[in-house]
């Protein structure tokens, strides 16, 4: 199968692989704790790879064990093709718990194999922010519902969809930029009186034709906020519903909002029905074959995710789509909680099986409380079907159904976002969602941010100027050393090293990991 690159892949390894962690032995008398059967397998490039050789039990006792490189790598920029401006520091996992990763991903780092990253924000050319999704307010836009029935069609009588066949980015219309808007506005005029209604609809009879209805749209629309751009994809910045209207201009907010010709006519033909039978007005509609209020699942209860994901198709329908589910090679240790998820925590393939063939695998990590996507690849011959885009979609309903077992899960992590990137921009438009600030290790709401990236590539979202990262490194001391074939204290270890530079290093790792994983994690040092 041909492979094809979703804009949220970030794939690869480049170092060799390693093995085997430990986290507990009995203590020696400088403090340290021995681990018994460990020997030196090989010497690869900047590691050195070990292997335990101890009984199965040992294994249960296993935690994580990384291998921090010093310094910032420099490398060329995949977004903006910088050759030199990308940089980030980095770490090989030998080893990782799910409860490690979660919490580092949670300050910023992302893992590309075994090799676990976190970008210089302050000082990279594309600074890449954290973003997550909250699956359980998620509500599809209509671009992701019109990738949803493409498939739908597709899949029951075997219909391509022409026109524009990419993948991500999905850009929406300003119908869903406006749609929030729209939604607000219309949540004012929830109900009206009889008396209210007869005059709203004499008042619209009085109002001039088409055509002046149309200069009125077009001047309420020229009216939104100046700097709000439409068609990329970004929230509006605020709605004034309460604003006084230029002289002359705008609608008159004392007034009921102005419905459409079509809504007018059934409402002057419930008024009629009312007249002629005001006991028996739900008999009149019904004899006329037309609801007195529409259907629930077309206004106020749209469709939701899982009924455009899960419809039924009919029994001769063209195409059938499977997925399975399967473990793959990653530093993440599988684990099977009685109170987690049924198909445990850990690292997994979604594959995606079109009539008997694969087209498609998704890569994700289920943690403690989200479901992260790695990356995601497909056959280009079916890119008509924006795979990307469904996917994503279809994890969003995994991490719904995850949570029904396990209430703690309840975020989709998309990677990261890159607001400097318009390829890239496309994660924001699954909301809500929020950033993480690359200083407190706070989420902020999308909405909030995108202004002051506008103006500045690295930004603090916190605004509390007070505001510090609480989970910073409090005490380096405490930090865990695997030096040795034994386990210390940093506090310990430094008694026995005479290198000067060897400090600033293990308080370099200390201060990008925090204060919990540099107790619980193991950093081998040689």
């Amino acid at each position: 199968m041909a492979r094809a690159a979703s804009a949220r892949r970030r794939c690869g390894e480049s170092r060799p692989a390693g093995a085997g962690a430990a986290s507990r032995a009995p203590r020696g008398r400088c403090g340290a704790r021995c681990i018994v059967g460990w020997r030196r397998r090989s010497s690869a490039g900047p590691c050195r790879v070990w292997r335990v050789e101890a009984m199965a039990s040992w294994v249960a006792l296993s935690s994580s064990v990384v291998e921090y490189f010093e310094g910032e790598d420099f490398y060329r920029c995949g977004y903006c093709k910088n050759e030199s401006g990308s940089r980030s520091n980095g770490m090989w996992a030998h080893s990782m718990t799910v409860q490690d990763y979660q919490d580092l991903i949670d300050r910023g780092w992302r893992r590309s194999g075994k090799y676990v990253y976190k970008p210089v924000m302050n000082q990279t050319c594309c600074p890449q922010y954290t973003i997550r999704c909250r699956s359980l307010q998620f509500q599809p836009s209509k671009s992701h519902k019109k990738v949803l029935k493409k498939m739908l069609k597709f899949l029951a009588k075997g219909e391509i969809s022409k026109g524009n066949c990419e993948d991500e980015p999905m850009e929406p219309t300003m119908e869903d930029v406006v749609a929030g808007d729209v939604a607000l506005i219309n949540k004012l005029d929830i109900q009206c009186d009889l008396r209210t209604l007869q005059e709203s609809l004499e008042s619209e009879e009085k109002k001039k034709g088409r055509s002046a209805k149309k200069a009125e749209s077009n001047e309420l629309i020229q009216s939104q906020h100046p700097e709000e751009k439409l068609g990329s994809g970004e929230p509006s910045h605020s709605v004034e519903v309460h604003t006084v209207p230029k002289p002359g201009k705008g609608a008159d907010l004392s007034k009921p909002p102005c419905r459409k010709a079509k809504e007018i006519r059934k409402e002057r033909k419930r008024l009629k029905l009312m007249q002629q039978n005001p006991a028996g007005e739900l008999e009149g509609f019904q004899a006329h074959r037309e609801p007195l209020f529409p259907p629930k699942a077309k206004s106020n209860q749209p469709k939701s995710l899982e009924d455009l994901i899960f419809e039924s198709l009919p029994e001769n329908a063209s195409h059938k789509l499977e997925f399975t589910r399967f473990l793959c090679s990653s530093p993440l240790e599988a684990e099977n909680p009685p109170n987690g998820p049924d198909c445990g925590y850990g690292s997994f393939h979604q594959q995606y099986w079109l009539d008997g063939k694969i087209i498609a695998v998704g890569v994700i990590d289920i943690l403690p409380h989200c479901v992260s996507s790695v990356y995601f690849y497909y056959d280009p011959d079916y890119s008509f079907l924006s795979l990307g885009v469904y996917s994503a979609l279809r994890e969003i309903t995994f991490t719904r159904q995850l949570h029904e077992k396990t209430p703690q899960l309840s975020y989709y992590y998309m990677g990261f976002y890159i607001h400097s990137c318009p390829k890239m921009k496309y994660k924001g438009h699954y909301r809500p969602s929020d950033l993480l600030c690359p200083e407190t290790y706070v989420w902020v709401p999308i909405e909030q941010c995108l202004s002051s990236l506008e103006n500045s590539k690295y930004c603090r979202f916190n605004q509390d100027p007070e505001a510090v990262d609480e989970g910073r490194s409090k005490e380096p001391d405490r930090l865990q050393v695997f030096h040795k074939k034994a386990i210390m204290p940093y506090g310990v270890y430094k008694k026995q090293q005479k290198d000067p530079s060897e400090e600033a290093i293990v308080l370099q790792y200390a201060s990008l990991v925090g204060q919990a994983c540099s107790e619980r994690m193991l950093l081998f040092r040689n």
